[in-house]
């Protein structure tokens, strides 16, 4: 007998290609448009997956859920949603999703999923939980779709997390929201940066002291682990910790007792760890620096972050996200041009989205026109420490640039040279276009090269004039 299942979409053409794909896997499939629809549907008849778009002709897929949970508790159902943001994955989750999956989707992945859900063991019934607003992470990119279903797949564990990425990326955030949407979100949230710690105190600092420990201990404190009993507690920068410090938060995370410094008495303390590191702890582990078992302990479920130059079509939404924030911490209310918020796009933002904020702060404080302009945008970027001239060592920091990028490449045969050359060209013609407004002219005579020759070079490069012009 085939397994059935029951497609809810109302795209015509989204539709004909996942039924395809699921009658490849041996699904005999029905299609409905809408909420009403699929509610006829289950009535009817019974089956073994559903998937589901989030916004229907006539309701959210999602919202609406709830019933189809109470009447049908061991039915699997597999969201399918544009609208690719945190709060869409949660609530899917949340409300009984067995996977989630943005659009555009891999179709083998979607078909995959039906076939493991449809051979599943019967799903228990979710508890359905309202979410507020004011989510912390923001961005509609492919890599952020990836880092949302991790998220909603430890929201209720508690299984060790392991946050990777740049600094400026945003690993705080992503625990901030794991505690905050999860099963600890009523315990306490308690951050620590190990690296900003002194080597002697940070044995103090996560685990407490006794009266009398150490020399200025004139009281008893508790350390960080006590304050996030029954909470989660948040290691950032974990691959700077000493080693002595990291013995005993290995022996912590394996009975679940920690015992202040100086102290005798073994306390229980219940309690989520989410680390994170800008580090490759790899070769920490090799030099003997890093504990290899505490990384294991630590990295039962990492999250990789990516860098902000990866993530295409989520500069304008975080930059429009921070000049509302703006306004909350006394700045005036501004809007983003489309000329500005191309510019943005266009750089590499080494410093991630915190880089982003800050440039979009001083931005929001120095415009003298309710809308940010590009040229607003482009005096702030000059104005960043590394956009000037070249000065002493500067040399050396584009060497090490140029041979940090080269290293995460892989070049064929006779590649490498033109590869490398379009790389340092492209922020070189960008920059003239943008100090000339898009005039391919004046910037000829800038660079010191003939039009024509700049011309080829910016059509071999993708770069258009246009995007750099005030209109």
């Amino acid at each position: 007998m085939s397994r059935r299942a029951l497609l809810v979409e109302d795209d015509n053409a989204i539709a004909t290609v996942i039924t395809a794909g699921l009658e490849g896997e041996g699904f005999s499939v029905d299609v409905e448009d809408s909420v009403a629809g699929r509610d006829t549907a289950l009535a009817g008849g019974r089956y073994d997956v559903m998937l589901t778009d989030v916004m229907l002709t006539d309701g959210d897929g999602i919202e609406t859920l709830g019933k189809v949970r109470d009447a049908f508790p061991e039915l699997p159902i597999i969201i399918l949603s544009a609208q690719n943001t945190l709060d869409t994955a949660v609530r899917a989750i949340d409300r009984g999703a067995f996977e989630y999956f943005p659009k555009p989707f891999d179709l083998e992945e979607v078909v995959r999923a039906a076939r493991q859900a449809a051979d599943s063991a019967a799903q228990g019934s979710a508890e359905a939980s309202e979410q507020g607003d004011g989510l912390p992470l923001i961005g509609r990119s492919k890599p952020m779709q990836d880092v949302y279903r991790l998220i909603t797949r430890v929201l209720h564990n508690d299984l060790s997390v392991l946050v990777l990425g740049e600094s400026g990326t945003g690993k705080e955030l992503v625990a901030e929201a794991i505690h905050e949407l999860g099963g600890r979100k009523t315990g306490p949230f308690v951050a620590v940066n190990t690296a900003a710690i002194p080597r002697e105190l940070i044995e103090s600092e996560l685990f407490g002291h006794e009266k009398g420990a150490f020399t200025g201990a004139t009281s008893r404190n508790i350390g960080k682990f006590e304050e996030a009993n029954g909470g989660t507690l948040f290691l950032d920068e974990i691959g700077d910790m000493p080693a002595e410090a990291q013995t005993r938060l290995l022996r912590a995370l394996q009975s679940g007792r920690i015992r202040r410094v100086g102290g005798s008495e073994e306390i229980a303390v219940d309690v989520r760890i989410i680390a994170a590191t800008n580090r490759d702890l790899a070769p920490l582990i090799d030099d003997g620096t890093f504990r290899e078992d505490l990384y294991y302990r630590l990295n039962v479920v990492p999250i990789k972050l990516p860098p902000l130059r990866e993530r295409e079509g989520d500069v304008e939404p975080l930059a429009r996200h921070f000049l509302s924030r703006a306004t909350q911490d006394g700045l005036p209310r501004r809007g983003l041009s489309g000329g500005a918020a191309r510019l943005l796009e266009q750089q590499s933002w080494r410093g991630n989205v915190r880089e982003l904020q800050n440039l979009v702060y001083r931005a929001a404080l120095l415009a003298r026109e309710d809308v940010i302009d590009a040229a607003t945008i482009a005096n702030v970027l000059d104005d960043r420490p590394d956009s000037g001239a070249a000065g002493e060592g500067q040399e050396g920091k584009i060497g090490e640039a140029v041979t940090q990028w080269l290293s995460t490449q892989r070049f064929g045969d006779g590649e490498l040279y033109h590869a490398a050359l379009a790389e340092l060209e492209r922020p070189v013609f960008c920059h003239a276009l943008r100090r000339t407004a898009g005039n391919q002219f004046k910037a000829a005579q800038m660079l010191g090269i003939n039009r024509n020759t700049l011309r080829k070079r910016l059509a071999d490069l993708g770069i258009d004039p246009e995007d750099f012009s005030p209109g």
